[in-house]
């Protein structure tokens, strides 16, 4: 019985390496050792960004929400602390896209938020 050799699945790998290569620069999208460390750092970094870009833009929503509240003579935290008093249950994503998008509707749920806070703290 003659041995089997795995040249087809040899090859089939090398390929799909390089083919995930393709676009680096130089010896990183020709050679298969190189292109393979790359690859495999590529996919180590787009697993770890993928968790950092969650941190990233919950960072963002909150400066930008921050920005919104001072305008309407509130700090964040205080607005945080008003809407959590109130019940009122908007993640920080759809007030700061209300932030941006809808100062109205934004201003509206500050004037709750002050509200709760005078009822909760006494009028200051």
């Amino acid at each position: 019985m003659p041995r089997t050799k795995s040249s087809v699945q040899s090859r089939r790998r090398r390929k799909k390496v390089l083919k995930a290569a393709k676009g680096y620069v130089g010896s990183k999208h020709r050679l298969y050792r190189t292109a393979l460390e790359s690859v495999r750092r590529a996919l180590a970094y787009a697993y770890r960004d993928r968790r950092t870009k969650k941190r990233d833009m919950r960072s963002l929503w909150i400066m930008r929400i921050n920005a919104a509240a001072r305008m309407n003579g509130m700090g964040y935290g205080r607005l945080m602390d008003g809407l959590r008093k109130a019940g009122v249950a908007i993640d920080r994503k759809i007030l700061a896209d209300l932030a941006v998008n809808d100062e109205a509707a934004f201003k509206e749920v500050v004037q709750t938020a002050k509200g709760a806070l005078d009822k909760a703290y006494g009028s200051e």
